[in-house]
């Protein structure tokens, strides 16, 4: 049986509530919007952190072949381990689009640490242009 989901109040805010009180992300919103953070932030982009993100945005226009979506799924889970330490990390896969040439999938495999339930996060990068 899991245990239950702890009330924890994490990084990113979510902006404000109606009482004018900080909303925070909780549980598993939480460390999908950690997850989209670390990878779409650009090594040396944060202040105080140059180390900080794993620059997806930097495979725009690569070739969508093979050797870029395994250097991908290397960037995606090397960050990931580096900075996000509520989860471990099963599978990533990066995949290209069977209707779009310059998309790849990456679905990320997860389980969080504390109920070792799994979990999944899916996004769609266009290596031909920013969307």
């Amino acid at each position: 049986m899991p245990i239950p989901m702890p009330n924890i109040q994490s990084w990113p805010l979510n902006g404000v509530d109606e009482d004018g009180r900080i909303r925070w992300s909780r549980a598993d919103t939480s460390v999908r919007e950690s997850l989209l953070n670390i990878l779409l932030t650009r090594p040396g982009e944060r202040l105080q952190r140059p180390d900080f993100g794993a620059g997806l945005l930097n495979f725009v226009h690569q070739p969508n072949n093979e050797t870029t979506r395994n250097l991908i799924a290397g960037v995606v889970r090397k960050s990931i381990q580096l900075w996000e330490s509520r989860i471990f990390v099963d599978s990533v896969e990066v995949m290209p689009s069977p209707t779009h040439l310059a998309d790849v999938h990456i679905t990320i495999r997860y389980r969080m640490k504390h109920l070792n339930q799994p979990a999944e996060l899916g996004l769609t990068l266009n290596l031909g242009a920013v969307r």
